[in-house]
């Protein structure tokens, strides 16, 4: 394994400059937005709220810990079932992403340097929180020499020195393909690696400026080969103009890099900030999907309209 990179330093006034372009490209001027009318939600697509006991103390570790979450700042149909169950995704290195994916809610802008003592925090939420299996996120640091991957892997150790016997999953970003960063959060032995390609290749610079299709399925190849026991993960997002074959062709590209587990659920708009949805994919067309993955090889699918990366990623990781 690669040596640890060296640890954080304050972006550059020409960093920061940059970093604050990538925020205005992100967010909607006046008067400008997505002209098309809104889609009607379709029943299999709605949630309740939950507000259980459980959900209100889940609640209060996160905001005594001051700790984000992507069950929030993502907007989560799931957070309600989730939370009353006492989990949750906690969201690394800040709220503000360097990145302007157009399907995501999460704030763009020039993040502030890295808070040292959020591994600690999470490993003791989620102690409190009595978690045995804890999935770890965040957002884009491109500002950061290591992109956050030291962070990754001191949050997996404090969480397992914490709970004994914990299975800490991770969801990263892409590290802008830099392997040295993928070994060091592999090196922290997470029970599953998973990165997301989230749509099909001709519809990534509409969905996901800043990201490459090639360079996510790389992440995943190396993934598997400096850690061939760790399953690794991906998911995508439908609804946002792909088609059938398009989506078939993607798990094909996934399983050729040896990627082991799959989730496949319905892009939600969360604000009109966002992309519109294109269309709501039926039940049975996620059935066909999942039916189809699981013919080419997946070891784990869920796929469904409300399927997230981390929903019953319990569940799914025990079923091995």
């Amino acid at each position: 394994m690669s040596e640890p990179i060296s640890e954080v330093k304050p972006a550059d006034s020409k960093e920061a400059r940059r970093l604050a372009i990538l925020s205005s490209r992100g967010r909607r001027e006046e008067g400008e937005g997505y002209e098309e009318k809104p889609l009607r939600l379709p029943e299999w697509v709605k949630r309740s709220v939950l507000n259980t006991e459980e959900n209100r103390e889940t609640r209060t570790i996160l905001k005594e810990q001051k700790l984000n979450t992507i069950c929030e700042s993502g907007r989560c149909p799931n957070k309600g079932e989730c939370w009353a169950k006492g989990t949750a995704t906690f969201m690394l290195m800040g709220a503000l992403c360097t990145r302007t994916c157009r399907f995501c809610a999460v704030n763009k802008g020039t993040p502030s340097p890295l808070d040292e003592d959020e591994p600690a925090r999470i490993a003791e939420a989620s102690k409190q929180m009595g978690l045995r299996h804890v999935v770890l996120t965040s957002v884009n640091r491109d500002d950061l020499p290591d992109q956050g991957a030291n962070h990754f892997a001191r949050t997996i150790t404090a969480i397992k020195e914490a709970i004994p016997g914990v299975a800490v999953e991770v969801l990263t970003p892409d590290f802008q393909g830099r392997q040295e960063c993928l070994e060091i959060v592999l090196a922290a032995e997470p029970v599953v690696y998973n990165h997301n390609v989230e749509t099909v290749p001709r519809l990534y610079k509409q969905v996901r400026p800043g990201s490459k299709y090639d360079r996510s399925l790389n992440i995943l190849k190396m993934a598997k080969e400096i850690a061939p026991n760790i399953p690794t993960k991906s998911g995508l997002m439908l609804g946002c103009g792909e088609t059938f074959e398009e989506v078939k062709e993607v798990l094909r590209d996934l399983r050729a890099v040896n990627c082991d587990f799959l989730t496949l659920g319905q892009y939600l708009r969360p604000t009109r900030d966002q992309l519109p949805v294109k269309r709501y994919v039926e039940p049975a067309e996620f059935d066909e999907l999942g039916q189809y993955a699981w013919s080419i090889g997946f070891k784990m699918v869920h796929s469904g309209p409300l399927v997230r990366s981390s929903y019953h990623a319990e569940e799914l990781a025990n079923q091995l």
